[in-house]
């Protein structure tokens, strides 16, 4: 808990966690109107996964270009800049006339996603390395804990609005105001110069050392960003709740996570990182278990143990690749985060296209044989690289 007072006693480290928690407040209003737009158009759930894969491209657009800005301009620009874009351009997606438009808009939120997302743990990084601080963990938390306020919070709102746009730019409005008045603290934040390298903006020819930590944060991230997106609609096309009552899942994920990733900086302190990891993707597969009885209470169950169990994955990940060997730090971890983040955009958009195919119950098991292919890399992979840090 070290790491969370030190988040909530200093400006200059809870502003950039704040950051976190904006993203992932945009997120969870977002995914809270996800039944809507499918009934509003009346998509299936493949056109579903259509619509979400033009977010992944927008990611994967930006993910090229974010090293090369961050340099240009300051990482801790870059993070202004992109959440301040991301909170406008969440906008769009809800007041989209027809499904073409709604595809464009998530493709430029997609892009300013991947933007802010890469930018946004590159900055925490940065300030880690400079004053010896590791908050990476509780940063994390941070954004687990805008998806408990946007989601939980909107699970409340949805009824007092007739309309869904009036919601999201209630949210966006108070995030666009809250980053105006904390991002002086950290917006003049600029690569180290000890990391600054002829070869830093070109993310391409960085990723082998950090392969297999990319592998990992793609897993969780996509399995992340598949709960997010799918859960409200698991609870209600399987499970069959209430409208009001889909949201709940993601509610109680996002609350464990946000607990785990607060302690998780303690608890890799004890037993290491690789531990950590892996023990978590052991309480991963145990959650999904209880999803897919899909029973109501069960479920619920299941998706606050899957919260508790993937919390404190990635930032472990991170925390790694910070520390890989003939690699600047910032680089590492922009390459981890960009294609963890695609991880994140993916998942939604695979989903929906096994669910097309099959059913959703059959997308939450190919979740779950994602978490024992992660299981399988730490043990045979990263163990042996990793396990004396």
């Amino acid at each position: 808990m070290k790491s969370l007072q030190l988040i909530l006693s200093n400006l200059k480290y809870f502003a950039p966690s704040w950051v976190f928690s904006s993203v992932n407040i945009l997120i969870g209003t977002w995914i809270l109107y996800l039944p809507h737009i499918k009934m509003k158009f009346e998509l299936n759930d493949s056109q579903i996964g259509l619509a979400l894969f033009f977010t992944a491209c927008g990611l994967l657009i930006s993910i090229p270009f974010v090293p090369y800005i961050n340099n240009k301009i300051g990482t801790g620009r870059s993070t202004q800049v992109g959440i301040l874009f991301l909170a406008l351009f969440f906008n769009l997606p809800l007041i989209a006339p027809n499904y073409y438009l709604l595809c464009s808009s998530l493709l430029f939120t997609g892009i300013f996603s991947g933007f802010t997302g890469t930018s946004m743990n590159a900055l925490v990084s940065i300030i880690e390395k400079r004053d010896q601080q590791n908050f990476m963990s509780a940063a994390h938390g941070f954004f687990s804990l805008g998806g408990f306020i946007g989601a939980g919070i909107g699970s409340f709102l949805i009824v007092q609005f007739s309309n869904p746009s009036y919601h999201m730019l209630l949210m966006s409005s108070f995030i666009i105001i809250s980053t105006l008045v904390l991002s002086p603290s950290y917006k003049n934040i600029v690569e180290l110069e000890e990391d600054k390298s002829s070869e830093s903006t070109n993310i391409f020819k960085n990723v082998k050392p950090v392969l297999g930590l990319s592998i990992i944060a793609f897993i969780i991230m996509f399995n992340e960003g598949a709960v997010e997106h799918w859960s409200n609609l698991f609870l209600f096309d399987i499970v069959r709740v209430s409208e009001s009552q889909a949201g709940f899942g993601f509610v109680i994920f996002s609350l464990t996570m946000t607990i785990g990733r607060f302690l998780g900086d303690g608890v890799s302190k004890k037993i290491g990182s690789i531990k950590a990891i892996s023990f978590g993707l052991i309480i991963a597969a145990i959650a999904y278990s209880l999803i897919l009885v899909s029973n109501f209470y069960t479920s619920i169950l299941g998706f606050g143990v899957l919260g508790l169990g993937i919390s404190v994955i990635i930032p472990e990940v991170f925390r790694l690749a910070g520390k890989t060997k003939h690699m600047n730090t910032s680089v590492a971890i922009s390459v981890v985060s960009g294609i963890g983040f695609t991880g994140f955009l993916v998942g939604p958009v695979l989903l929906g296209l096994i669910s097309h195919w099959s059913n959703l119950m059959m997308s939450y098991v190919f979740l779950l044989l994602l978490i024992a292919t992660a299981f399988v890399l730490v043990v045979f992979r990263l163990s042996r690289k990793y396990s004396h840090r």
